[in-house]
């Protein structure tokens, strides 16, 4: 019975952090502003980057395959790439110039002016993202952060999504849903034709 409480206790919380979510107009406008971002960049010839680190770096490769396969319906891919998938790159800048540099090296090999960076860390700290957000702001790349309350990444940012809440799995819950309605306004408004 003690571990059939501890699991409604967690989708209770679950839920909660959701439903501040719903509750914060200004969070919702932020999530209204990247998605249609989103799409700007995929209507110009642009694309959608991700970076992470743990549970956020397979958040990125998770919302990254969304808009390179499919979301509801089939059509054709959209770019898109995860900063955190190719380990001879990352051990390569990891060795040669360090774990900050992770994710700021890549981008300046990948990153074209006009795309989107979307830098996801709970804690809204973690250097090397906060390094690739400095870097995207400065070459002409929008940088979108996705964060739990609080960090450097809100004054580095040019749109911040932060979840209102500072327990980290409950704020990567949050992340999924939130790069889950992103792919799926984009994929809507981008695809009339192939809608059904």
């Amino acid at each position: 019975m003690e571990s059939l409480t501890y699991f409604q206790s967690s989708v209770a919380d679950s839920i909660a952090v959701k439903q501040r979510l719903l509750d914060s107009p200004d969070v919702l406008a932020t999530i209204t502003e990247v998605a249609d971002l989103c799409l700007a960049a995929y209507q110009r010839g642009n694309k959608v980057i991700l970076a992470g680190n743990g549970g956020s770096a397979a958040d990125a490769q998770h919302i990254a395959a969304e808009f390179v396969s499919r979301f509801h319906f089939d059509r054709p891919g959209l770019p898109s790439m995860a900063l955190t998938t190719d380990t001879s790159i990352l051990t390569a800048i990891g060795n040669d110039y360090g774990f900050d540099k992770l994710f700021e090296r890549q981008l300046q090999a990948n990153g074209q002016p006009g795309d989107i960076f979307i830098g996801i860390t709970t804690s809204g700290n973690s250097p090397n993202i906060i390094n690739a957000m400095t870097y995207a702001r400065q070459h002409g790349i929008t940088a979108v952060g996705l964060a739990g309350q609080g960090g450097d990444i809100q004054s580095c940012s040019d749109l911040c999504i932060a979840v209102p809440s500072g327990d980290t799995p409950r704020v990567q819950e949050s992340h999924i849903l939130i790069g889950h309605m992103i792919c799926g306004y984009v994929e809507k408004e981008y695809f009339h034709e192939y809608r059904r």
